[in-house]
């Protein structure tokens, strides 16, 4: 009997990952995708553009009132990146069910969800386009060049290894061998109510 489709195509994620990366760098940033991918381009524009804003944060040529604001535009955007990671497994809960699928008795948990994963892909997507650029500049000696091609070299391992056991996992999902849940950050210095700065300055 063949695997059933899977829920999320893996090579799809790691192209789009991937290409828009590329494409964001030269001209604005749009989400064309549509279906689970539209979710996962979201989520992958909140990571771009929090990566970028924290090259900012660490320049020393700005004022402390940009600072102040990158810092905050940190926080939304990381607060907007974990919202998505949820969503992404709200979705395949929702998926699951509409195909019946159901875990069984003796079916396990994993310590990572889906969600968490695509978020990593997403993040070592960046990594590895920002390395590459470090291969085009021309004020750098052999030794980093060396120490690039080195790290780029472990962030494709690192990729590798994880899309593969990404896709065995939702295998396993869809199979009812794993369970799938959706894991709640539940973030508390984003809350009014819970951070006691917040709401100790608001008396």
């Amino acid at each position: 009997m063949s695997s059933p489709t899977p829920l999320i195509d893996i090579s799809q994620v790691l192209e789009l990952h991937r290409s828009t990366v590329e494409l964001w760098h030269l001209q604005p940033v749009e989400n064309t995708y549509q279906g689970v991918l539209e979710l996962v381009c979201q989520q992958h524009i909140f990571n771009y553009e929090l990566w970028h804003q924290e090259d900012i944060a660490r320049s020393r040529d700005v004022t402390d009132a940009e600072i102040a604001k990158v810092k905050r535009a940190i926080d939304q955007y990381n607060q907007a990146r974990n919202d998505h990671i949820e969503k992404l497994d709200d979705w395949l809960t929702q998926q699951l069910e509409v195909n019946g699928v159901s875990p069984k008795p003796d079916a396990k948990l994993n310590t990572e969800t889906p969600g968490s994963a695509v978020d990593r892909l997403s993040i070592m997507s960046l990594r590895l386009y920002h390395y590459e650029e470090q291969l085009q500049r021309e004020d750098v000696d052999q030794d980093h060049l060396a120490r690039m091609q080195a790290r780029i070299a472990l962030c494709q391992e690192q990729r590798h290894d994880l899309s593969r056991s990404l896709s065995e996992l939702l295998e396993e999902i869809q199979a009812g061998t794993k369970m799938h849940k959706t894991y709640r950050q539940m973030k508390m210095y984003n809350d009014p109510t819970l951070n006691p700065y917040l709401y100790k300055a608001a008396k």
